[in-house]
């Protein structure tokens, strides 16, 4: 069964395509209007073995903000969406990834509960044409969005650039775990038989 989900959202701010497809190759067509974000948001499909499909027409005349969190929420409905009932997934999963300098430990549970915690503190206000607050509020919107836990944590780093790049490849690892199947798990891994 195929674990993909297409959506569109609009609003007076955003209007976002998205299709996702869990059990890809990693091929990606991203257009947010912010190139950073876009390296980072290719860089999640390729780590991840997503194929992930995202087009934003936001208003970046006023600043990214909309465009970033909104995406987030569009790709953790899509998550949540592809995985459908749950069934036989590994539900967990962990990274701990280097970059350089950078050191960047990431942990899932697609347990259907929100919880997202966030320990990293960037040098600078931008990168490229990313507002750096924006990277929290981005994976802020897709934990709450699919109803999972994320813990975000930077071990170490000095480059910004680095340290935002391993989070996103650390997610894209770690999520790529909880969702995939073991054929130990006939149903839900949850003593309440749902997730």
């Amino acid at each position: 069964m195929e674990r993909i989900a297409e959506l569109t959202r609009t609003t007076k701010e955003t209007d976002i395509k998205v299709s996702l497809n869990l059990d890809g190759t990693g091929k990606s067509q991203i257009d947010t209007g912010i190139g950073f974000f876009d390296h980072m948001l290719e860089g999640f499909s390729k780590h991840g073995f997503f194929d992930l499909m995202m087009e934003i027409k936001g208003d970046l005349n006023v600043d990214g903000h909309h465009s970033v969190e909104d995406s987030g929420i569009v790709l953790g409905t899509a998550i949540r969406e592809a995985l459908g009932d749950k069934k036989g997934i590994r539900r967990y999963g962990s990274s701990i990834l280097p970059m350089d300098d950078a050191l960047a430990l990431c942990a899932v549970d697609l347990c259907g509960r929100p919880y997202f915690a966030f320990d990293c503190d960037f040098s600078v206000e931008k990168v490229g044409e990313l507002d750096t607050e924006l990277v929290k509020e981005f994976f802020y919107a897709v934990s709450y969005s699919a109803g999972m836990n994320l813990h975000v944590k930077m071990i170490s780093g000095s480059n910004n650039h680095h340290m935002i790049e391993a989070i996103f490849k650390a997610f894209a690892r770690a999520l790529d775990e909880a969702v995939g199947k073991d054929e130990r798990i006939t149903d839900v891994l949850s003593t309440k038989g749902s997730l």
